[in-house]
């Protein structure tokens, strides 16, 4: 039981990853787009992209805190007193980022709008950095079981938790920019698909770099998950990294159809594999997952409960998808004052 719960986790990750994830990638192409005209036009694509789906995204971080603390209440615990600092700092940038976004749009002057664009585009990869780092912590074996606090520094500013950091920021930024190509196209936008075609391959060479680099520090910092790596999650792996090869080459050819398939299927492969290297384990390599689990009543009442939310909410999550992408979907408008005519009288 404690296994299918495992599985039904990984899952929830691989969404958020593939969701939540591009929408903070946008973020760092809205913070790297340049000056106010010169931004205009990209970061209109990007608000268009991710405008009607950005709050549904956070759903499945919310469904992954309530599973874990529901059927690992032991490894939630100890994750929780360990990483409070970068767990924190992801909670204040969502909520940051939200909100920024959201008053962006509304704000009369120019220099509040930078002010907003900045705290949304900032937070927009302090929060991929943060989880990656929280991932890299738990690989490393720097989270102690037992519901023992570790480090509150070192457990997420080691070498591992580092490298996941930023391989997070690019792997959004790569998920989001094959995304934003496909949105440009689809609104016959080519300049702005060629520009974010550019980036996607710019972005897909960058994460192989670091994901290269981070195996020379897994071999050294968490020997657990470099093993199960190169061992049973090998063929995973591999398939991955010809999911990724075969996104950039669709993306030289200007497929960006096939290239988004691909590259979400890349990228659900990179945590699929992690998952497979660190089993048994929970907490490498202090905790299982079987030891970590909650009592089987438990777990059994969680897995109906699951299946519940397929039926219901699953549903929703497709059809909210299914009309953003045909472009069905009108965010509410906000008349700018500074755009009306003033007219005084004498």
């Amino acid at each position: 039981m404690s296994t299918a719960i495992a599985v039904v986790l990984m899952l929830a990750l691989v969404a958020y990853a593939v969701f939540g994830g591009a929408d903070f990638g946008a973020g760092f192409w809205d913070l790297t787009a340049g000056g106010p005209e010169r931004g205009a036009e990209p970061r209109a694509v990007i608000e268009r992209s991710i405008g009607p789906v950005w709050e549904a995204n956070h759903v499945w971080l919310i469904f992954i805190f309530v599973v874990t603390w529901t059927a690992f209440p032991a490894a939630y615990e100890s994750i929780a007193l360990t990483l409070f600092v970068p767990l924190t700092l992801a909670a204040l940038g969502i909520v940051l980022r939200g909100a920024s976004f959201a008053f962006r749009k509304v704000v009369v002057t120019l220099r509040f709008r930078r002010v907003f664009g900045g705290a949304f585009a900032l937070s927009s990869v302090l929060v991929p950095f943060c989880m990656g780092a929280i991932a890299g912590g738990i690989a490393s074996g720097h989270v102690p079981s037992g519901g023992k606090a570790g480090d509150p520094v070192d457990s997420w500013l080691n070498p591992t938790s580092v490298v996941t950091g930023v391989l997070g920021v690019v792997v959004a930024a790569y998920l989001a920019a094959v995304y934003l190509v496909w949105d440009a196209r689809h609104f016959r936008q080519f300049s702005m698909a060629e520009y974010f075609r550019r980036r996607a391959v710019v972005s897909a060479v960058a994460a192989a770099v670091v994901a290269v680099a981070g195996l020379f520090v897994l071999n050294a910092d968490a020997p657990h998950v470099f093993d199960g790596l190169t061992s049973r999650a090998l063929p995973t792996a591999i398939l991955s990294v010809v999911c990724g090869f075969g996104a950039l080459v669709l993306l030289m050819r200007y497929a960006a159809r096939g290239a988004r398939v691909l590259a979400i299927l890349a990228v659900a492969l990179i945590i699929v594999s992690w998952g497979i290297a660190q089993w048994p384990y929970i907490l490498p390599e202090s905790l299982t997952v079987s030891a970590a689990a909650a009592p089987e009543g438990t777990l059994v009442t969680l897995l109906v409960a699951v299946g519940l939310a397929l039926v219901i909410v699953v549903p929703g999550f497709v059809l909210l998808y299914v009309l953003e992408q045909r472009a069905l979907l009108r965010e509410e408008e906000t008349e700018d004052a500074g755009d009306r005519t003033i007219i005084t009288g004498g």
